[in-house]
């Protein structure tokens, strides 16, 4: 035990021992520098350098950009890069998937490869009445009384003018007799008219062509897509007065009437309308009359 208490004493000694750091000059032996110094000094200097670089080290790889340069450390602006390039793969994603679905309701209008379902006026009406309650529609005490005193003001207002209440209107494509009707049970969903040579076909509502183009089996083809996710279809036209991209109005011409396919054969316009990649009658929403 006292021999331990030696040791200890004696390291102790020699850690306070005082020395003395001296830099000469090799040529001359002249002292250049001195420093007193022991052991402990050295040790607590040499301590506090390595935590305090230590800590240099690991502020800088956590809380600045120069971790960017050490191996293994990913750049800050490829980190944003990547970020944003991922959200715009993720737009992209959804406006591709949105346009095969168009691209696809377009196919089914070329082709007439559809399932048939019933959408007219009638389904449309009874559609809106579903799940009306009556009682919620009958009119206030203060809605009747306001009612009233807008009839007296508007009674001797010599500038009121009537406003449609339909918005959205479709004229017919052409002056023709129908030699054809609609009939989705023998997959015929046109509505086939009987033109004179070069007789205008026009626009039934304003639209933007999605398509004009020959096909053989139907020649010249005219797809016009309007509000309400509602396509309108021209097939068998003779000549296209306008071409894909163009922005229509209501009875803008699009093309005249002939025979594309078969010169020799009668001049008629297979006209279609398309809801939502379903087949409507036109008869129901147009008086061809």
């Amino acid at each position: 035990m006292a021999r331990k208490k030696r040791k200890r004493k004696l390291l102790l000694q020699k850690l306070l021992n005082k020395r003395r750091l001296i830099v000469l000059n090799e040529d001359t032996f002249e002292e250049t520098f001195s420093l007193k110094l022991n052991l402990m000094n050295v040790f607590i200097v040499v301590t506090l350098s390595a935590i305090f670089l230590i800590g240099i080290t690991t502020y800088i790889i956590a809380f600045t950009p120069l971790r960017q340069y050490i191996p293994g450390y990913a750049s800050t602006k490829l980190k944003q890069d990547a970020m944003n390039l991922a959200i715009q793969s993720d737009s992209l994603e959804t406006i591709v998937n949105e346009n095969k679905a168009y691209i696809t309701s377009i196919k089914k209008v070329l082709t007439g490869d559809i399932e048939y379902a019933k959408f007219n006026k009638d389904s449309i009406i009874a559609a809106e009445k579903q799940n009306i309650n009556e009682q919620e529609l009958l009119a206030t005490q203060a809605e009747n009384e306001l009612l009233n005193k807008v009839k007296q003001e508007d009674k001797y207002n010599v500038f009121e003018t009537s406003k449609p209440k339909v918005s959205f209107v479709l004229f017919p494509p052409a002056e023709g007799k129908i030699i054809e009707e609609y009939n989705a049970k023998n997959k015929h969903l046109a509505v086939t008219i009987a033109l004179a040579n070069n007789t205008p076909i026009k626009s039934v509502a304003t639209g933007t062509i999605v398509f004009a183009e020959w096909t053989p089996s139907s020649g010249y083809v005219v797809i016009i897509r309007h509000q309400d996710a509602i396509l309108s279809v021209y097939k068998n036209v003779g000549t296209l007065t306008k071409k894909q991209g163009d922005v229509v109005k209501s009875g803008e011409v699009v093309g005249l009437a002939g025979n594309s396919v078969n010169p020799e054969s009668s001049i008629t316009l297979h006209f279609e309308l398309w809801k939502d990649g379903y087949p409507i009658d036109p008869t129901q929403f147009i008086n061809f009359e």
